[in-house]
C-alpha cells in the first residue's frame, strides 16, 4: 500500500479488510478514511474526535473495536513513542520505519527498507511466518544538533 496515494491506500485497506470476510461498514468506512487522511499516526483518543467530528453518530467504542480489528489484521500496529498512549500506524506494504529525535521527539518516516532479509533469517529462526515490522532509529536531528553548537555551527 504505498502511502503516495491515500486513494489507492484506502481502496487497499477497504480490499483487506472484506477479503478477510469482515463487512465494510459506513463506520468502518469512515475511520478507514480518517486513518488514511491522517497517515495512520493517531492515538485512538485522537481518532475518535477526528471521526465524531464528520460522523457523530459513530461511537468511541466502534473506534475502538475498528482499531483492535485493523491490528488482528496486520494493517496496523500500535506504537508508543514516549507520550504514554499508543499511536496506531498504518503498515505500509507490511513494514513501517521511523527515526526519531531524542530530544525534540521529532518523527520522520522513510520508506526504504534494509532489513527484508535479516526479517527471513529472524523468521527461520524462531519459527516465525513474518508478516511485518516496524523499524525505529533513535538520534539527535540536525536542528537539535546545531542548537546544541556553542558556536551555532
Amino acid at each position: 500500500m504505498p502511502m503516495d496515494d491515500p486513494q489507492n491506500t484506502l481502496a487497499d485497506l477497504n480490499r483487506a479488510v472484506e477479503a478477510r470476510g469482515y463487512r465494510l461498514t459506513p463506520a468502518r468506512r469512515a475511520i478507514l478514511q480518517a486513518l488514511v487522511s491522517c497517515r495512520g499516526h493517531l492515538t485512538a483518543d485522537d481518532l475518535v474526535e477526528i471521526v465524531h467530528h464528520d460522523a457523530p453518530q459513530i461511537g468511541r467504542m466502534t473506534v475502538y473495536r475498528t482499531l483492535e480489528l485493523l491490528c488482528e489484521l496486520g494493517l496496523m500496529r500500535p506504537v508508543y513513542q514516549g507520550t504514554g498512549a499508543a499511536h496506531f500506524i498504518l503498515l505500509d506494504r507490511g513494514h513501517h520505519h521511523h527515526l526519531v529525535c531524542s530530544r525534540c521527539q521529532s518523527v520522520i518516516e522513510f520508506d526504504e527498507c534494509f532489513v527484508g532479509e535479516l526479517t527471513e533469517v529472524i523468521g527461520q529462526r524462531f519459527g516465525y511466518e513474518m508478516q511485518g515490522h516496524i523499524l525505529e532509529f533513535f538520534g539527535v536531528c540536525p536542528d537539535c544538533l546545531t542548537e546544541a553548537l556553542p558556536d551555532g555551527r
